[in-house]
């Protein structure tokens, strides 16, 4: 004989299961990984040359939400990006930080070699990066640092 009380509460139990499992689904989808081509870019307000690396990202296939922010060590700070490496603009992808005119190749690498790193970064603004004057194929010295760069070393990472 059987319990119709264990059995509706059962039946609760299994939809509350699933509704569980569905809401935590839906959540984890809306994180970084659900557009893994988003380059969060947060920069001040004034500055034009973070607008055209921004606008060369999406040439190279990005997709760009941007952020201003009047605080630039309070942003430099809350990305843990080493003083050193400071540049205008500061941009969350994929788990990383990449500070600065950093060439979208090397954007493409950090994100298929996924190291254990911080993030990238081109120090400054040098002339004829990306949004520099130089344009999405233009190439600047890479720096990477955290995990296994330390703090900093040459990137693409040499063994």
């Amino acid at each position: 004989m059987s319990n119709p009380n264990f059995s509706r509460r059962g039946a609760i139990l299994a939809v509350a299961a699933i509704l569980s499992t569905t809401s935590t689904l839906a959540f984890a989808a809306t994180g970084s990984d659900a557009k893994p081509n988003l380059l969060s870019v947060t920069k001040d307000p004034g500055c034009g040359c973070c607008g055209a690396w921004a606008d060369l990202a999406i040439e190279a296939g990005f997709e760009v939400e941007i952020t201003e922010a009047s605080d630039y060590v309070g942003m430099k700070r809350d990305a843990a990006v080493p003083e050193n490496l400071w540049s205008c603009h500061t941009t969350r992808i994929g788990g990383y930080i990449v500070e600065g005119h950093v060439p979208f190749a090397a954007i493409t690498q950090l994100l298929d070699q996924r190291p254990d790193i911080s993030g990238i970064a081109v120090p400054g603004m040098p002339a004829g990066s990306p949004g520099m004057g130089g344009g999405v194929e233009a190439t600047a010295e890479v720096i990477a640092w955290g995990g296994i760069a330390g703090d900093g070393r040459a990137f693409p990472l040499d063994g």
